[in-house]
């Protein structure tokens, strides 16, 4: 997944102080200062420009004395039934055979219960069939034609299997006979109620013209969504296959029970992810973060990755420090 356009970019200092180093965002964008990433509860973050209105229906639902899942599944909805986002919900980009299988996960810290969804079609919100595969089974996750089974049985709405125009664009791809790459995106969905707790979620239709089947990291805890009410939270986007091998959040968040500060999380995990990895920084992965003192971060590959911030006093959109090869060295399998 090649990152989005840049937008929205605040003003203000272009550099971070993040390790006890100052970093530069490598395209010339602001970076926070660590002293201002951080807000009172409640606190709702998610990844992309695209994620402010999900953060800022997260927030309605908060203030109208919803609960946190109420939170996170409503904000989500907002994504999903966006019909111009080809990356997340029904109007996303088709599996090879020309089908929208969706995937998504969502997280309570009480309890620490999960429930989620993987390659499910013609449903209109896998947000809400995951949480109730979290609220009315013994189940974590249930997959492709045993998860719509499980919609259909409990009435979720349905929608077509691939939009008018997405499948205009599967019937010219298969002409061309190439699987070309094609962006994709995730909305990652985390925050901390005024009371403390700590909640999360995820939804995508994953890699374009991907093999019927294919599951990324959005549905697998601890790959695209990691929650822990001690501690903190931690979402992903970007490609799957390079978070679930290293259950990039599950190691954000245990970066974060160590003492590091959100950003320092994500990056940090970048850059064990990328030592480990043949690819080195060639990654396409990006991560955001929340801890239990209202702290807030994100990190990404290469020059960074825009995420959206929401609490009480503002909601923005704030640019994430990027990563490179030349930010530790020889990558790759080379530890240091």
């Amino acid at each position: 997944m090649s990152n989005m356009p840049r937008r929205h970019f605040l003003t203000g200092a272009a550099t971070a102080l993040v390790g006890g180093r100052l970093i530069q965002n490598a395209a010339g964008s602001p970076v926070l200062p660590m002293a201002e990433l951080t807000a009172k509860a409640p606190l709702i973050v998610s990844t992309w420009p695209f994620g402010k209105p999900s953060n800022e229906k997260a927030l309605e639902v908060l203030q109208a004395k919803g609960s946190g899942l109420d939170a996170v599944e409503a904000g989500i909805r907002v994504t999903e039934s966006d019909a111009g986002n080809p990356s997340v919900g029904l109007a996303g980009i088709p599996n090879a055979e020309g089908v929208v299988q969706l995937d998504a996960c969502i997280m309570s810290g009480p309890g620490h219960r999960a429930g989620s969804v993987g390659a499910l079609s013609g449903f209109r919100h896998p947000i809400s069939v995951a949480r109730a595969v979290m609220e009315k089974t013994k189940h974590v996750m249930l997959v492709a034609d045993g998860a719509a089974a499980f919609a259909a049985l409990h009435g979720f709405e349905t929608g077509p299997k691939v939009s008018p125009g997405q499948h205009a664009a599967w019937k010219k791809w298969k002409e061309q006979q190439k699987r070309a790459e094609k962006n994709h995106d995730t909305i990652a969905l985390i925050l901390q109620t005024a009371s403390g707790d700590i909640f999360g979620g995820c939804s995508t239709s994953g890699w374009g013209y991907k093999l019927p089947g294919r599951l990324g990291d959005s549905p697998i805890v601890g790959g695209g969504l990691y929650v822990d009410n001690e501690v903190g939270a931690a979402g992903a986007t970007g490609l799957g296959e390079n978070v679930m091998r290293y259950c990039g959040t599950f190691l954000v968040v245990e970066f974060m029970r160590q003492g590091l500060h959100p950003q320092d999380a994500c990056l940090e995990t970048i850059r064990r992810i990328a030592r480990l990895d043949p690819k080195g920084f060639d990654l396409s992965i990006n991560f955001i973060a929340i801890d239990r003192n209202g702290r807030f971060g994100g990190a990404g590959t290469g020059t960074g990755f825009e995420y959206s911030v929401t609490c009480p006093a503002f909601s923005r959109v704030v640019q994430s420090p990027g990563v490179t090869t030349a930010d530790i060295g020889p990558v790759g399998g080379n530890r240091k």
